[in-house]
């Protein structure tokens, strides 16, 4: 008789199974270790103050005394004041500044530069037009509000040119102050898409462009069934980034009208903090931005899945 052994052999398949899954599960809990420091700090600045806001806006509160519950009355109150209401409309309009303007003039100066020859002309070019990026916005917006004043440079250059009739304090008329706050977006924006742009433009293949020319396609022609087709997904993002930065545009807007003159160029993100910590109505201002949240995410989930799709 064979004598049986009291060790049992694990085949080697099984054994090297569970090695495997032990440093799996190692590598997992290292990674996360890793991960936990990024978490809690965007708990802690994201989420914790989103849950808050939200909470906030079912009550009346000026930051002091005790808080009233009065449910959904605040939000109410922003679709029945025609002033809350109207810096919504404000912050649409200024998605064709921040956003249309940018993403179109950004494609026709990225489709030039790569016309023309991307060499020294196309990098001095994008990054000329890349510079106001670097700029802090706090600091463009004073610039600009000295530019766009009464005695500023542009009023000067429209006068030594003949056209003293069109001057005026473009940031202090009620017509044209949200259209200059709007041209200070357009400077600010078009170098960031139109480096984005230039970047996909590279990954387009010449032969496309060349066999275009040899069937004698303009340049438009070229624009239209080559450049614009290929770029949906830089296209995409452009538009998502800009259109973040029109509807909770706060800092250019501050700084160059403070929501002025009158309310005509107030936006949501400038009327949040004023009636948080001017008038002290927290809950109206929790309720404004929480809305302002859902009018992001309802403009910008449809970008994003068509960028999806498109991939």
């Amino acid at each position: 008789m064979k004598k049986t052994s009291d060790k049992v052999r694990v085949p080697n398949k099984v054994s090297r199974r569970f090695s495997l899954g032990g440093k799996d599960r190692r590598e997992t809990i290292i990674g996360g270790l890793f991960v936990t420091p990024a978490l809690v700090m965007y708990a802690i600045f994201v989420l914790v103050p989103l849950v808050l806001s939200v909470y906030y806006s079912f009550f009346r509160w000026n930051g002091i005394t005790p808080m009233t519950w009065v449910g959904l009355k605040n939000y109410r109150t922003v679709f029945e004041v025609p002033d809350l209401l109207a810096t919504i409309f404000n912050a649409f309009k200024l998605v064709l500044f921040f956003s249309i303007i940018p993403v179109g003039l950004g494609l026709i100066v990225a489709s030039v530069i790569q016309r023309v020859g991307s060499g020294r002309f196309g990098s001095i070019t994008r990054t000329v037009l890349f510079l106001p990026q670097v700029i802090p916005l706090v600091a463009a917006g004073i610039i600009w509000g000295w530019l766009l004043a009464l005695p500023g440079l542009i009023n000067e250059v429209l006068t030594a040119v003949g056209l003293e009739s069109f001057t005026r304090a473009w940031l202090g008329d009620f017509t044209w102050a949200l259209p200059s706050v709007g041209m200070i977006g357009v400077w600010v924006l078009l170098g960031f898409c139109t480096v984005l742009l230039s970047t996909g433009i590279t990954k387009i293949d010449p032969a496309l462009y060349e066999s275009a020319r040899i069937d004698g396609a303009s340049w438009w022609n070229e624009f239209l069934s080559i450049t614009v087709p290929l770029l949906k997904y830089e296209i995409g993002v452009c538009l998502t980034v800009t259109v973040i930065n029109a509807l909770s545009a706060f800092d250019i807007v501050y700084v160059s009208t403070a929501g002025g003159p009158g309310n005509s160029t107030a936006v949501p993100g400038v009327k949040i903090y004023i009636l948080a910590f001017t008038e002290q109505r927290i809950g109206l201002a929790s309720a404004l931005a929480v809305l302002l949240m859902i009018l992001v995410l309802v403009v910008v989930l449809p970008l994003q899945r068509l960028n999806r799709e498109e991939e």
